[in-house]
């Protein structure tokens, strides 16, 4: 068992020097192997042994993956079926350059493409990386989580795809496929039984109607008991309880019309996610106190947790779409309407205590999605081949929430302020020392406190509102300039304008005292007291004035000098228990709440078939992704903005800069690959250089999220596929991504100047080996035995901590090493494998025993602040070990 690395030294050593030289030296042995195996006696071109060509739709018209010049990885539904790939989670286990992560909730899923994705719980934020079903986008992460009914590819293309696909694919696409209705009767149906008594379901069933009509139905059930123990409720968290289903209608006149229809729906109601404490502070020992517990850091993987509520997860995620082609010989025109809704209701114990210390953090979001597109696929001649589309896009979410303090909160705050003061002051205790009395005495009325701070039930509710429009016009020309020289060359404008809006209140009392001005007053009076004036006496303050206007005013302006120096004013170390601020909404008299830019795109390509069995290609492509909004409740105004509404008087107490949205990413690529198949042995390798310009940064902050642009974030890889097929029985697969990532500059980060650091998530190599052994029977079945094992070298999650950031009186950053070196602290690595052997027999049924996750190989996929525990450390483990029986029946 191994957990995120807390020693890199260790994981750079020997050993993984080691294992790193095998993994290249068994690229370099596919690719020197190549000519030998061609020299084979015997040997078959590659029609022969790979009788069913994989085609590909990555360039938005139909291609075999030897022949489509693009950086594309390709998980057929077959190995879908034999991997026991579940959902987008397990597809990383077969594609290196790709992480997934499902973090705060069952609705949230993240995608990261050669180290460059974003969009984790924020739905302001538009995922850097596109996500495609049937060619109608999926915009935000609560509407990716889908279990596979009847998926005939996926797709997972590399680098920036804006010049087809529009304004959020800056980083890639991931391109689902799924099969369309038969005219032949047919079906499958399978059940699977694991551990943790998990039950899975599914089917599909398509045949015609008539001559020109085809149906399918596919549906499915996934429940699971949950993986983690809650020793506090005595229930369990991170169980499986989802449906779907999906219709499918074709229309096929036989003479180049077709029309599709597809339905679907699909809900989710669990008990997720579990979080574990990685770093106990100051507030633990507060927790314990109360009686309240958490688990201990040496317990990170003990699958335990202490909550007083469970999560909840109610999502609802439903839409239809039309497809209308239309071949007319040289021309093909194509239409995709699709109209989509997301409904997803959650709510968390995110102090992840026993302690019912925040109440609750309860959230309603709704997403509706229409989108439209239209393309026309033409031949010129047999060497000009060209594309032309517009693109229609319209989105409105609708998110409400609230977290409120819990009814252990103020006993749990009064613990605090005792040990932040050293037991001068405290909570509720109406003595000499009662923050409530000496605040009211300071503002002039020393009752209006008094019982206030840290009650049941106040805290923040938010409500945000974003409307979304953009539109795009693209086209590709594909110029044959020569017998297997192919010259391309593609534009894509789009145009994207958003409106947001925003109404948040908050009513926690304590957060809203301005704690500079009651210190700067506490100063003051300290001074008077120290000269023998009494400071509740204004008449002895007048005389004193009068009397002494030099040692008055010296006063003053001491005061106010020393308001903002923690070592005179004692009270600004309360700030990070002022929790939740009043909020400055949006729009305002300085603030518009609204975003609206344009992008041109472009790609350029050659692709030469150098021999039948090789190409090359080199292409240059730039991508393009939306301004984003930063729907959390560290929504803040940007510095200018900030010195405006203060200079107009409209600035909400205790109101500090960061940011209310991020301007738009600007991808460029450099990219040059090589793709062989010589029959028995296949190899694709790409080097590329990749650079977003204003990446936007998203970093949870223990209460909302930091949104920032950084100037420059840049990688430069080299990706490589290949598959050997040494004896007839045995296929070997090895693929692999090396990658050096860096902020070339990223200077306004939430932990001042990260230039020339690694971005977190971007691991430096990458490595998957797999390897399929089909024996055929003599009575037609045949017995499949698959493995796969997953590697990726230690990486942090995260740039830092913004909970161990220390900021001045003004909200200025002060120092950053602490949050810095939790981040370096905290590293993830993953040995990840994964088996199965089927028995298949000719009748259709088949018969698997499969393991994920076989070395119960632990980590932790996210860190971050812990809410409402100051210098506290959380993190999400990954699932261990799961294992079970499936049979399937196809018809």
């Amino acid at each position: 068992m191994k957990g995120v690395s807390a020693n890199p030294a260790a994981c750079s050593g020997g050993g993984a020097r080691v294992r790193n030289g095998l993994m290249l030296g068994a690229a370099l042995a596919v690719l020197a192997w190549a000519p030998q195996a061609m020299a084979q006696d015997g040997a078959q071109p590659a029609d022969d042994v790979f009788s069913d060509e994989i085609i590909v739709t990555a360039t938005k018209r139909e291609q075999t993956l030897q022949d489509v010049p693009v950086a594309v990885t390709v998980t057929t539904g077959q190995t879908i079926e034999d991997a026991q790939i579940r959902d987008l989670k397990d597809l990383q286990s077969v594609v290196p350059s790709l992480r997934v992560n499902q973090l705060q909730s069952s609705a949230n899923t993240n995608f990261y493409i050669r180290g460059f994705g974003n969009g984790a719980n924020n739905a302001g934020i538009e995922p850097s990386v596109g996500l495609f079903i049937d060619g109608v986008y999926r915009s935000r992460s609560a509407s990716m989580i889908s279990d596979f009914p009847d998926v005939e590819r996926i797709e997972v293309l590399r680098g920036p795809q804006s010049t087809l696909f529009g304004k959020n694919a800056s980083a890639g696409v991931i391109s689902i496929v799924t099969k369309k209705p038969q005219f032949t009767f047919g079906g499958n149906i399978e059940a699977v039984y694991g551990n943790y008594d998990a039950k899975v379901v599914k089917g599909m069933v398509t045949g015609p109607v008539s001559d020109t009509i085809a149906v399918s139905l596919a549906g499915g059930l996934n429940k699971r008991d949950g993986i983690v123990r809650d020793l506090a409720t005595g229930q369990r968290t991170n169980e499986r309880d989802r449906w779907f289903t999906r219709g499918q209608l074709l229309f096929d006149n036989h003479d180049g019309l077709e029309v599709r229809l597809i339905g679907d729906y699909g809900k989710i109601d669990e008990n997720c996610c579990a979080v574990v404490n990685l770093r106990q502070s100051l507030p633990t020992a507060a927790i314990f106190a109360l009686g309240g517990a958490v688990n201990l850091p040496s317990e990170a993987y003990d699958n335990i947790a202490y909550y007083n509520f469970e999560s909840s997860n109610k999502i609802k995620n439903w839409g239809f779409s039309g497809q209308i082609d239309y071949d007319l010989g040289a021309t093909k025109l194509t239409s995709i309407t699709a109209y989509r809704r997301t409904d997803a209701l959650t709510n968390q114990d995110s102090d992840f205590s026993s302690a019912d210390l925040l109440g609750r953090n309860w959230q309603d979001l709704r997403i509706k999605t229409f989108t439209q597109e239209l393309r026309a696929n033409f031949d010129l001649g047999e060497k000009l081949h060209g594309l032309l589309g517009a693109y229609y896009f319209n989105e409105k979410i609708d998110q409400n929430n609230a977290v409120l303090w819990g009814n252990d909160a103020r006993t749990y705050a009064d613990l605090l302020v005792q040990s932040l003061t050293g037991g001068a002051n405290n909570i509720g205790h109406l003595d000499s020392g009662d923050l409530e009395l000496i605040l009211g005495n300071l503002e002039g009325n020393p009752a209006q406190y008094v019982g206030q701070f840290f009650t049941p039930g106040s805290g923040l509710t938010e409500a945000y509102t974003v409307k979304n429009e953009a539109w795009s016009v693209f086209g590709q020309l594909d110029f044959e300039v020569a017998p297997g020289l192919t010259v391309t060359g593609g534009i894509n404008y789009t145009h994207d304008k958003k409106r947001f809006a925003t109404n948040t209140t908050s009513d926690d009392v304590f957060a809203g005292v301005d704690l500079v001005a009651d210190g700067q007053t506490a100063i003051f009076a300290q001074g008077l007291a120290g000269l023998g004036v009494d400071p509740t006496d204004p008449a002895a303050i007048g005389a004193f004035a009068a009397s002494n206007p030099a040692a008055y005013q010296g006063l003053l302006a001491y005061a106010a000098a020393n308001a903002t120096n923690p070592a005179v004013n004692s009270l600004l170390g309360l700030k990070p228990l002022q929790y939740f601020p009043p909020f400055m909404n949006v729009p305002n008299a300085v603030e518009g709440g609204r975003i609206s830019d344009g992008n041109v795109s472009y790609t350029a390509r050659v692709a030469w078939d150098m021999t039948p069995t090789v190409n090359v290609y080199a292409a240059f492509a730039t991508g393009y992704k939306a301004a984003s909004i930063n729907l959390s409740r560290d929504s803040r105004p940007t510095p200018a903005d900030l010195a405006e509404l203060r200079a107009q008087g409209l600035a909400v107490t205790n109101l500090t800069s960061g940011s209310r949205y991020a301007d738009p990413e600007d991808s460029t690529v450099y990219e040059a690959g090589l793709k062989g198949n010589w029959g028995v042995v296949s190899a694709n390798v790409a080097v590329f250089r990749q650079v977003i310009k204003n990446f936007q940064s998203n970093i949870f902050t223990g209460s909302g999220f930091f949104l920032a642009n950084a100037g420059k974030q840049s990688a430069f890889g080299i990706e490589f596929e290949g598959s050997a097929k040494p004896v007839d029985p045995l296929t070997l697969t090895l693929s692999m991504t090396y990658l050096d990532a860096k902020y070339d500059k990223f200077v306004l980060s939430a932990f001042g100047d990260l230039s020339g650091t690694r971005p977190a998530g971007a691991t430096p190599l990458s490595v998957t080996f797999g390897a399929e052994y089909v024996q055929p029977l003599g009575n037609g079945d045949r017995i499949i035995l698959r493995g796969d094992y997953h590697y990726e070298m230690p990486f942090k999650l995260v740039e830092g901590l913004p909970g161990l950031v220390t900021y001045d009186a003004s909200g200025n950053i002060a120092d950053v090493s602490a949050a810095l070196a939790a981040a370096r602290e905290f590293k993830q690595d993953i040995n990840d494998v994964n088996a199965s052997l089927t028995y298949a027999m000719a009748n259709g049924i088949e018969l698997s025993v499969w393991g994920r996750n076989l070395l119960n190989d632990r980590t932790i996929l996210q860190i971050f602040d812990s809410p409402a525990q100051p210098g506290s450390i959380s993190g999400y483990p990954n699932q261990p070990r799961t294992y079970g029986v499936a049979a399937r029946y196809r018809f």
